[in-house]
């Protein structure tokens, strides 16, 4: 099931305006030009910021995400049209030979288990075409990026236009060893509601992410530095194994 950040329609239609700096996508978008992509599959595509993207671009894109109330946000976005969305994971994919398969944001990360992440792989793996590229993103455990997700360092509020106020921030709940829990808390002014979502990412070193990739098919090509976190995290670039 997804988080209720991403699965209550209520949370769903702030999740954009409380983050709409998506600079990070730039990078991606740039590789799809880069490697020639023209029909790019996006894992977790959430609200469908890159899938609109690339569809105005022109690039025939396939959206999937398990929580219908993110898909309902994304449907409603410029170049939506243009899009093929799909409620499901890189588990339930109908038969796809794309370019380019993306996996932004923490969606890399969503997957807890080694058998979960191995499944997701294998379905990413059956919807390239031969010499098509993954491209996702995961935090370097190493930064510890965790040590910042407190109230202090995350308290927002939001004038959310049609909505009202939202104040928000994020507190960690748990940290085993490379799972991390944490809770996103949401207080509408509009009628004093009180949202909570909790949600857990793992965080895999760049070794253990390269041997899953080659346990999965996958060459990882190369690891680039992410433009709007330097340092911070990992860009795996993977393609199949010759």
């Amino acid at each position: 099931m997804p988080d209720p950040i991403f699965g209550d329609p209520r949370l769903a239609r702030i999740y954009d305006p409380l983050d709409p700096d998506r600079g990070d996508l730039d990078v991606y978008a740039a590789m799809v030009d880069e490697f020639g992509a023209r029909r790019v599959l996006d894992v977790g595509c959430g609200t469908g910021s890159l899938a609109c993207l690339l569809a105005r671009r022109g690039v025939e894109v396939t959206g999937v995400d398990p929580a219908g109330a993110s898909l309902d946000v994304a449907r409603g976005k410029p170049g939506a049209d243009r899009v093929r969305w799909i409620l499901g994971d890189a588990t339930t994919l109908p038969p796809l030979q794309v370019d380019l398969v993306t996996m932004t944001g923490n969606v890399a990360q969503v997957f807890l288990t080694d058998e979960d992440w191995a499944a997701a792989l294998a379905g990413v793996r059956a919807a390239l075409r031969p010499a098509g590229v993954l491209v996702f993103e995961t935090r370097d455990p190493a930064r510890r990026a965790w040590e910042e997700w407190d109230r202090a360092r995350t308290h927002a509020v939001t004038d959310v236009h049609g909505v009202g106020v939202v104040e928000s921030w994020c507190d960690v709940l748990e940290v085993s060893g490379p799972l991390v829990t944490f809770r996103h808390t949401y207080v509408f002014a509009s009628d004093g509601a009180v949202l909570t979502s909790d949600s857990t990412l793992r965080f895999r070193s760049r070794g253990e992410v390269e041997r899953s990739l080659r346990r999965a098919g996958f060459g990882c090509r190369e690891v680039r530095d992410a433009p709007d976190r330097p340092g911070r995290e990992l860009v795996f670039v993977a393609g199949e194994l010759d």
